[in-house]
């Protein structure tokens, strides 16, 4: 069995760690959000991309889930002292990764490419694949007027009032050229945001309608616990929308893509509710607090996907 695992965020590179872990390079690859992507002091930053590159090649910050360990900071003390814009953080370490994708980007490579190079020289063996080499920028319409998302993410701490979100870029952007859907036997959503990490890859190259009209199992992981997030805004973006901050709102949210829902112990009682849409339920502990905890939640989806019942 091979599986697509779609990815973006702290919380689906756990996940991704966990896939890694238990399957080889030729049974896994990771379809990963980059409408994060932004320009910075001349540079391309791709953060969901460079989470899942540090936790494969495990040099993350654990503390964080983001950046890698051990970093060190003269470069942002100095342009501090230079008045310069520090919102977003670069460490030393992380910057190098940045002046080299920038590079290869600026000699005519693909962002594919880049991202290739990068993992090989990390050593990673699978296959990480940005969702589309053509530029794609998430847009938060806000209380505060429509903000790019690292500017809502990081510069304002996710603070303004969220009313809704749009793909800049999304309906003229490619899928990724190497992902072929039929070489795949299922997918899996990690438990990223749906909203702001999830949502961008499936609106690029009608993912989500392909997804939709093809015969694979396609299980997802809730990124919501006992009503709150475990990391980043997701439940603080459902209020504002109006929705149930609960894995009932994730499973309508996917309602029409997926077969599975994979669900915390402390949300069994919404069990039966899920199944009334159609949808099966896999409860377990969903939260990654280790390597051990990663591979388990990972080996629960394996197994439910190598089930010959499960169906769509």
């Amino acid at each position: 069995m091979r599986i697509l695992a779609l990815t973006g965020g702290v919380g689906g590179a756990k996940l991704a760690v966990g896939l890694a872990a238990k399957l080889p390079k030729d049974e896994v690859a990771f379809l990963v959000n980059t409408a994060d992507d932004f320009e910075h002091y001349g540079l391309h930053i791709s953060p969901d991309i460079d989470s899942l590159l540090y936790a494969l090649a495990g040099i993350n910050d654990p503390a964080t889930g983001w950046g890698r360990v051990d970093e060190s900071w003269d470069c942002l003390t100095t342009l501090k002292a230079l008045d310069g814009e520090i919102w977003f953080q670069l460490g030393d370490k992380d910057l190098a990764l940045h002046l080299m994708r920038t590079e290869l980007l600026r000699n005519g490579h693909s962002l594919t490419h880049a991202v290739a190079t990068i993992a090989k020289r990390l050593n990673i063996q699978h296959e990480l694949l940005p969702m589309s080499d053509d530029p794609v920028q998430t847009i938060v319409a806000t209380d505060r007027g429509h903000l790019a998302f690292q500017h809502y993410f990081v510069r304002d701490q996710c603070e303004p009032k969220v009313k809704g979100f749009r793909f800049k870029g999304a309906s003229n952007a490619a899928l990724n050229p190497k992902l072929k859907i039929p070489a795949f036997d299922a997918v899996v959503i990690c438990p990223s945001n749906p909203y702001v990490s999830v949502d961008p890859v499936l609106s690029v190259g009608s993912l989500r309608e392909q997804l939709i009209d093809t015969s694979i199992p396609i299980l997802a992981v809730s990124p919501i616990v006992g009503n709150t997030a475990i990391k980043g805004p997701a439940a603080k973006m459902m209020r504002e929308l109006g929705l149930q901050g609960s894995v009932i709102e994730i499973a309508r949210h996917y309602q029409d893509l997926i077969g599975v829902l994979v669900v915390d112990s402390s949300d069994s009682a919404h069990a039966h509710e899920i199944e009334s849409m159609g949808i099966s339920v896999v409860v377990t502990n969903t939260i990654m607090t280790d390597f051990d905890s990663k591979k388990s939640l990972a080996q629960t989806c394996i197994d439910y996907l190598n089930e010959s019942h499960l169906v769509r």
